[in-house]
């Protein structure tokens, strides 16, 4: 090119200048800042309960739930029916007496205690849920009687009117801490006696016991062991 005689003498051309972006149309929306991450729900807030369904229109309580009113007025503070089961919500200050008439009214005649549980809800100030499960073999007919109670509040025992609640009881004492009172011998059941918190508890960590959290599991049972033993010497 540099030998060819029609360009000889000829200034060289410059080269040409960038040209500006094209100007965006009226009108026509800046993509938003976070357009280019994908977007996450927030996360939802944990539930304060169950949601204890009130009986349909159509279903109309057992004679026996009609007689409990009338004779302890203050005793139920709630009703739920659900899948055919029907639960009582009752206060705790009231338990002992719509228990007592549970198993005493000749249309009720609870006599046994098939199990007593326990379900937490930490959002809730009435945290746990203390459930009873009662079964009249005279009857043949069944209901569950529920208990609300904060994380330190007194609950009485119901050993005195179903003996089978001793060792219920005791375990629900065990995972969820509940301060049963009045109860014969209110001890742990399946955990140590000196085991730290309480299992089921929804705020008990997943990692162990909370005051002897470590690493290695290890080093909580060799830590163990070494109070056993001292207590030993």
């Amino acid at each position: 090119m540099a030998d060819d005689p029609k360009l000889a003498g000829q200034p060289p051309v410059p080269p040409k200048a960038p040209q500006p972006p094209a100007a965006k149309p009226a009108g026509a929306a800046a993509p938003a800042a976070g357009a280019a991450h994908a977007t996450h729900p927030s996360a939802a807030a944990p539930p304060s309960g169950p949601p204890d369904p009130p009986p349909p229109a159509n279903v109309t309580p057992p004679a026996f739930i009609d007689g409990l009113r009338t004779a302890v007025p203050d005793g139920v503070s709630a009703l739920s029916y659900w899948v055919g089961d029907w639960t009582i919500i009752v206060p705790v200050s009231r338990l002992i007496d719509v228990a007592r008439h549970l198993r005493d009214a000749p249309d009720a005649v609870f006599d046994y205690c098939s199990d007593v549980t326990a379900s937490d809800w930490p959002p809730r100030a009435e945290r746990f849920d203390v459930i009873y499960c009662l079964y009249s073999t005279r009857h043949r007919h069944r209901i569950r009687m529920k208990a609300r109670a904060a994380e330190h509040q007194p609950v009485p025992s119901v050993t005195d009117l179903w003996p089978s609640a001793n060792w219920l009881e005791r375990e629900v004492f065990d995972m969820f801490g509940i301060n049963f009172t009045g109860h014969p011998d209110r001890r742990r059941i399946l955990m140590p006696e000196d085991w730290q918190g309480y299992p089921q508890r929804k705020d008990y960590p997943l990692e162990g016991p909370g005051e002897l959290l470590m690493e290695n599991p290890l080093d909580w049972l060799k830590l163990k062991q070494a109070r056993d033993e001292a207590d030993i010497e």
